[in-house]
C-alpha cells in the first residue's frame, strides 16, 4: 500500500460510519496537485474533486477526460468565470451573492442537467473571507431553487479556524441550523458542505453531510514557484 492509498483508505472508512445517524461524503480538494495524482486517487475509487481556480480545473479536465469523476469548485467565483464554471462543473459550491445565479443559469447547458449549487456562508462574518452572511442565505436560496438549470443542493462554509475546538464547533452548530430551515422550505436541500483536513471530524459531528479533505489524503501542498 502506498502513501495516498494509506491515508484515503482510513478516511474513506471513518467518513461511512454514521455519525448522529448520518454519514459523510467526501470531496478531494486536488487544487495545486498534479493530474497524475488526482488519476491516482481515481484509481483507488475516489470520484468528486474539488478545485479552487477555474483554468487549472480545466486543464486538469482535458487531461483526465478519458475518466468519470465528478468535478467541484469550491473557491471563490468571478462574474466572469461563470461560463466556464457553468459548462465544466458538475458542483459549485461557492455562490455567495445574487448576480452570480442568473449568469450560471444561463450558461448551463441544457444537455448537461442542472448545476449543482450550495450557497456558501461567511457564518463566522470574517472580513478576509468569501460568502453571504446567515441573513442572505433565505432570499439567495428562493432565488436559486426557481432557476430551471440550477439544482440548489444546500450550503457550503469555511469556519474561522479558531484554536479552541468549541468555538470551532459552535460555527458548524449554527451551520447546521441555517441548513435545517433551508432544507425546511426547499425540497431539493441536501447537501451540508463543512469540514477540512483539520476539522472534518467536529463537522461530521454537528452534521456535514460532505467535507472537503486536501492535505490530509495529498500530503503537504507543492510549492509554488
Amino acid at each position: 500500500m502506498d502513501a495516498l492509498e494509506a491515508r484515503y483508505r482510513p478516511l474513506v472508512d471513518a467518513l461511512a460510519r454514521p455519525v448522529a445517524g448520518a454519514s459523510a461524503r467526501l470531496v478531494a480538494v486536488s487544487k495545486t496537485q498534479p493530474a497524475e495524482a488526482v488519476r491516482a486517487l481515481a484509481a483507488l475509487g475516489q470520484r468528486a474533486f474539488g478545485e479552487n481556480y477555474v483554468q487549472e480545473a480545466l486543464a486538469k479536465q482535458r487531461e483526465l477526460a478519458d475518466l468519470d469523476l465528478e468535478w467541484h469548485l469550491i473557491g471563490p467565483l468571478q462574474s466572469n468565470k461563470c461560463r466556464e464554471a457553468a459548462r465544466h462543473f458538475d458542483w459549485v459550491q461557492s455562490v455567495d451573492r445574487a448576480k452570480l445565479l442568473p449568469l450560471l443559469d444561463k450558461e448551463r447547458p441544457a444537455d448537461r442537467g442542472p448545476l449543482n449549487v450550495l450557497l456558501q456562508v461567511n457564518i463566522d462574518g470574517e472580513a478576509s473571507k468569501s460568502g453571504c452572511a446567515a441573513e442572505e442565505v433565505m432570499a439567495l436560496a428562493d432565488q436559486a431553487a426557481a432557476l430551471p438549470r440550477l439544482a440548489l443542493r444546500g450550503l457550503m462554509a469555511i469556519p474561522e479556524p479558531h484554536p479552541d475546538e468549541a468555538h470551532r464547533r459552535a460555527a458548524f452548530g449554527r451551520m447546521r441550523s441555517l441548513f435545517e430551515r433551508v432544507r425546511e422550505r426547499h425540497a431539493s436541500v441536501d447537501t451540508l458542505s463543512m469540514g477540512m483536513s483539520d476539522d472534518w471530524p467536529l463537522a461530521v459531528a454537528e452534521g456535514a453531510t460532505l467535507v472537503r479533505v486536501g492535505s490530509a489524503l495529498f500530503g503537504a501542498r507543492p510549492a509554488k514557484a
